[in-house]
């Protein structure tokens, strides 16, 4: 069953076609990475699909909707989550209090400012699962400025799975990272299981042929190739593009 498809999706900005009629499908429990060098339309493309922008042409297709032209906030709705490569938290709050006001955004109900934190233990619990989950409860007191850059990432990510979405859609999740911090990103996202769809954009190669089922390759714009890590480690095409590696011999290995 598919998760998510476009048909033929185009972004133009003035004289510069960005994107150029990508069509794919993500299937339920799929891990799909996206890489590719910088400006091959990596970001615009997960701007058009969690509306951030518009596309010039083609559908977008979400659990068998059409939301092409469907604002951001109602695509969370639908069961999207997506964090950026910029973090977006509250640094001088505390690290609970992010996890609450993610939490408490995802439900109908709204703080009464006099009433005890203790009077929301159905967000407090929640709270707790998601710190739990990334293994940040013990730093759940402090404030998200005096925490490393990698506990930021990680407390990103925890936020974004609040909505219980359906499709993750990461963005240079291991940006700024260490290599044994990269390596925590790449076992939160193995520990989601495969009721949450994860769609990866990311420069970093451990982590995508560490996560990924299946990569797409992007190169200005366009489509170059789309297969097991396997088969993308393989392709010419990849290993001269992307990754710099000549053809020179039959017998190159991608690194």
């Amino acid at each position: 069953m598919e998760v998510l498809r476009t048909e033929r999706l185009s972004k133009n900005f003035g004289g510069v076609q960005a994107l150029k009629r990508i069509s794919f499908t993500v299937e339920v429990g799929e891990h799909l990475a996206i890489i590719g060098p910088n400006g091959a339309g990596k970001t615009t493309l997960f701007n058009l699909l969690t509306g951030l922008e518009s596309a010039t042409a083609g559908r977008i297709y979400f659990l068998g909707k059409e939301i092409t032209t469907m604002p951001t906030h109602r695509r969370t709705h639908l069961g999207q989550g997506r964090s950026f490569q910029i973090t977006s938290l509250f640094p001088n709050f505390t690290v609970l209090d992010n996890a609450l006001l993610a939490v408490q955004g995802t439900k109908p109900s709204r703080f009464q400012p006099l009433r005890p934190i203790t009077a929301y233990k159905h967000l407090f619990t929640k709270a707790q699962e998601l710190l739990g989950a990334v293994a940040l409860w013990e730093k759940k007191d402090e404030f998200v400025k005096n925490i490393s850059y990698g506990e930021q990432r990680r407390l990103e990510i925890a936020l974004t799975l609040a909505s219980e979405p359906k499709l993750l859609l990461l963005d240079e999740p291991s940006s700024g990272l260490t290599s044994t911090e990269s390596a925590d990103i790449t076992d939160m996202i193995h520990k989601l299981g495969r009721d949450i769809t994860v769609l990866l954009v990311a420069h970093d190669l451990d982590l995508v042929f560490g996560v990924a089922d299946r990569i797409m390759v992007l190169h200005y714009g366009q489509l170059i190739a789309d297969g097991t890590p396997e088969e993308i480690q393989a392709d010419p095409r990849v290993r001269e593009i992307y990754m710099g590696i000549e053809e020179e011999t039959g017998n190159a290995t991608a690194r």
